[in-house]
Formats: structure tokens, C-alpha cells, sequence
């Protein structure tokens, strides 16, 4: 049983129909967590410190890095769920799934990691008062809480890609390369919630990928990390505007670009409340 089939398992028609309410979705996440671990562990890994010590540092600072961004997911999307700020039907399910996605990858990740694994930073998703998605009685709530979620989707597409030659030789690259997959699905279908509710429904203006480094509309001034250096046009040593009858707002469509470590956990940190126990990168 790999990770995969986990995450078929998981998000269920059934299991979601047997879950009435969302506190009792969360205690369902609870009780299936050591599964998700031991079914996510590619054959032969063990989670003790000697077996963790066998990956390369690189692989170990990926997974980590993984974790930190995946633990802000999570939270991020429980919190969403618990706020009674989303509206009921679509928006509150795609929340529902992804949050079930995000909480098996941070179980994935952290039977890997084992010893080198750590606890939860503490998050503030005001980033300092900037936003206020989880109140109710704020009208502009539910946009906040799309355009954060489309900012950490696409912050964890990039930071997987550019974590995958850390990976290289590990029975984690295609599992992360999974995730990774996944995580776009996700960012494309938060794209959707956010045409919708700016009343683009057919995303003539806000499309499923990202177009130059556009961050695209309503999407605030601080989320511009996340899409810097999207405007590339240049693959594998060729400009693909001489070598193609493309032009520079088609090519950066067609590819997607890696962020850093380093980038991600930037941008990240604005949502650090604390993070003492959060590795170096």
C-alpha cells in the first residue's frame, strides 16, 4: 500500500459522508495518522535516528523543509474550517479535501524524517495584522482566505520542484514528486474557488497557472515572492521565444519554475508565530 492509494483511501466518497460534522473529520484524521505514516514509508525505511542518519543532509533538509511547509498547510486549512467563514457547498469541501490531503503528507513526512522530524511551529496567519481570514464578522474573510491559500499552494509546488535533485538516490523523490503533483491539483482548484468569487467563472483572467510573474488579481503586494522568477523563458540552456513560434507570456504558461529553501522558508516566515524548534535552511 503506498502513498498513493492512501490518499484514495482517505478522501473517500464514504469517508467523508461518515463524517458529520468537522471536529469529527479532525478525530478521524487522528485515529488514521499511524496509518498514513506506516502506509506512506517507502519499503525498507525505518523512522529511528541511525536509519534517518543514512540520508544524505541534503535529503534530510528537503524533507524538513517539506514539513515546515506542509505543517502550515495543515493548520492553515483546519483553522479555515473551523472559522465558520467559509461558505457552505464547493468551497467548504475543497477546503475539507485538501485538508485531508495536507494532514496525511505532514504524517507522510514526519514518520520519515523520524528523529529528525520536529514538532509544529506556531502560526499567525494575520502575518501581523495584515489579514484576518479566520473571523467571521470580517467581510473580507473569505477572500483572504483564498488568496492565502492560493499563495501557500503555489509556494509548495515550487519549493517540492526545487527540493527534487536533494532527493536524487532516495526512496523519497517519486513519493515527494507525488505530493508535488498533488499540490498543484490543489492550487489549480483553489484558482477556481477565487474566478469564481470574482465573478470570473470561465478564469478568462485568473487561469489555473501562472502567466510571467503575475500573482494575478486580488492577489496583495506580499504575495509577490511567491511568483517571483515565474517569468522565465529559457529551459534546458534555450530561449524558447527564438526557438519557438511562442511568445514569452505562453512559454512561462507552459513551465513552471523551483524556488529555493531559502525562498520558501521567506515566505513562509511571515506566517511564523514561533518557530524555535524549525531547522535551519
Amino acid at each position: 500500500m503506498d502513498i498513493l492509494n492512501f490518499l484514495n483511501e482517505f478522501t473517500s466518497h464514504d469517508l467523508v459522508e461518515k463524517s458529520s460534522s468537522r471536529r469529527q473529520m479532525l478525530g478521524t484524521f487522528g485515529s488514521l495518522g499511524k496509518k498514513a505514516a506506516l502506509a506512506a514509508i517507502p519499503f525498507g525505511l525505518a523512522t529511528s535516528k541511525a536509519k534517518a542518519a543514512t540520508q544524505t543532509n541534503e535529503a534530510i533538509s528537503a524533507l524538513q523543509l517539506a514539513l515546515t511547509l506542509e505543517y502550515l498547510e495543515a493548520d492553515f486549512y483546519i483553522k479555515a474550517l473551523d472559522s465558520g467563514v467559509l461558505p457552505s457547498g464547493r468551497p467548504e469541501a475543497v477546503y475539507m479535501q485538501i485538508s485531508k490531503h495536507e494532514t496525511a503528507h505532514v504524517n507522510f513526512l514526519k514518520a520519515g524524517l523520524g528523529d529528525a522530524a520536529f514538532d509544529s511551529p506556531d502560526f499567525d496567519f494575520t502575518a501581523g495584522g495584515a489579514f484576518d481570514p479566520f473571523n467571521p464578522n470580517n467581510d473580507a474573510a473569505y477572500a483572504q482566505l483564498l488568496v492565502l491559500a492560493q499563495a501557500f499552494e503555489d509556494t509548495g509546488v515550487r519549493a517540492y520542484k526545487g527540493q527534487a535533485t536533494n532527493l536524487m538516490g532516495t526512496a523519497f523523490l517519486q513519493p515527494a514528486l507525488r505530493i508535488h503533483s498533488v499540490e498543484a491539483r490543489h492550487a489549480a482548484e483553489v484558482r477556481r474557488l477565487r474566478a469564481a468569487f470574482l465573478g470570473d467563472p470561465l478564469n478568462e483572467n485568473l487561469l489555473p497557472w501562472i502567466t510571467l510573474d503575475n500573482r494575478g488579481p486580488g492577489m496583495p503586494a506580499v504575495t509577490q515572492p511567491v511568483y517571483d522568477g515565474e517569468q522565465n523563458v529559457v529551459q534546458a540552456g534555450l530561449d524558447l521565444t527564438t526557438v519557438t513560434n511562442f511568445d514569452a507570456v505562453s512559454i512561462s504558461q507552459a513551465y513552471d519554475e523551483p524556488i529555493s529553501g531559502e525562498v520558501a522558508i521567506q515566505i513562509a516566515s511571515l506566517f511564523f508565530d514561533s518557530c524555535d524548534k524549525c531547522p535551519s535552511f
